[in-house]
């Protein structure tokens, strides 16, 4: 059994990642920490794992880690992980980061979204983005991969290979976004409150959102050049579930056709991506509870257009399951152990 940890294994990521690891045949958790749950069971924070784990949480000191651990997963906020993963790393133990802090490559672009300065930038382009079906060959030989955040993980699953073969105009990417409500993780805010958020649709932080960057940097480097885009996110009332409408301008000549070909050619032989038939769009339920994401596309006939609908569990696929598929594959297990159960439905 290989031994692993988890930092901020209370939180809505952390939960799922101790609930994704108590079924996998080949890892242990050895280490968890929480600082509101420390010196208190994992089924405490989360009743339904009784009887399936009997971790402790400890209070978040990387002095406790024991010996043997061979990797954690830091389920931190944005701006304190990159306290904890140097140390992790010069420890010798390879780290997947759930959080933002090494997803962008360039330090100015971090401070200018997140309003703080990065402290490990020399690890900025040591990391290995984790979009898993794009980048497997990078995470198996990493010692430190940036998990992507939920909303890039279904616009980039989308996009990239419309965007690789060159049939999207430029300027020509509008991003529709809805996301359950479980994305603004498990602390407290106004806006996830039940009255607040039950039987509302909300946008927020259009076209300022934090993804963004991270959005137009795995673009621009399939293409080889800069990506314009529009984002706008919606929080809508759903525990799980993330829906993205993707509006594409299509280069002169390309049609349905081409566009099936980019998706067929690149997802053919995926697991967890799964290409609907033309004019088939699928639907948040397709995915809850599983690791899929599902992609569905048709044409926009008064405007030239490819419409392009992308849907994943935002806690699965979207988190803690694809740090999972990257975790198998630095530590040299298949790629889906832990992760072949279907979906729930209803």
């Amino acid at each position: 059994m290989k031994k692993v940890g988890i930092i901020g294994a209370s939180g809505y990521t952390g939960g799922e990642l101790l609930r994704l690891l108590s079924g996998h045949p080949g890892i242990e958790v050895a280490w968890a920490t929480s600082r509101t749950y420390a010196g208190r069971g994992a089924s405490e924070a989360f009743p339904y794992l009784d009887g399936f784990t009997d971790v402790v949480f400890e209070e978040p000191s990387l002095e406790t880690v024991p010996a043997g651990v061979e990797a954690v997963l830091v389920a931190l906020p944005h701006t304190e992980a990159m306290g904890a993963v140097p140390a992790l790393l010069e420890k010798g133990i390879k780290v997947v980061d759930l959080s933002a802090d090494f997803r962008l490559d360039d330090a100015g672009v971090y401070a200018e979204w997140y309003g703080s300065g990065h402290t490990a930038p020399e690890l900025l382009t040591e990391g290995t983005y984790g979009l898993t079906e794009w980048h497997r060959e990078g995470i198996a030989s990493s010692r430190l991969v940036a998990n992507p955040g939920c909303y890039p993980t279904a616009a980039l699953l989308a996009l990239l290979p419309l965007v690789k073969r060159g049939l999207v105009e430029e300027g020509q990417i509008v991003i529709d976004a809805k996301s359950g409500v479980s994305g603004a993780g498990r602390k407290q805010k106004r806006n996830t409150l039940y009255t607040e958020a039950n039987e509302g649709l909300t946008p927020y932080l259009a076209g300022r959102h934090r993804h963004i960057p991270e959005i137009r940097q795995e673009l621009g480097k399939a293409a080889g050049r800069e990506v314009g885009l529009t984002f706008t996110p919606h929080l809508v009332p759903l525990a799980r579930g993330l829906l993205e409408t993707v509006y594409v301008g299509l280069r002169a000549g390309a049609g349905l056709a081409e566009v099936e070909e980019a998706y067929r050619g690149d997802y053919g032989d995926e697991q967890f991506v799964r290409v609907a038939r033309a004019g088939s769009l699928p639907s948040v339920q397709d995915v809850a509870g599983s690791n899929l994401c599902r992609i569905g596309f048709t044409d926009d006939p008064q405007g030239g257009r490819v419409i392009v609908v992308s849907v994943i569990d935002n806690l699965i696929k979207g988190a803690s399951g694809q740090a999972l598929q990257n975790l198998n594959l630095m530590l040299g297990f298949p790629e889906a152990t832990g992760l072949e159960a279907p979906g729930l439905f209803p």
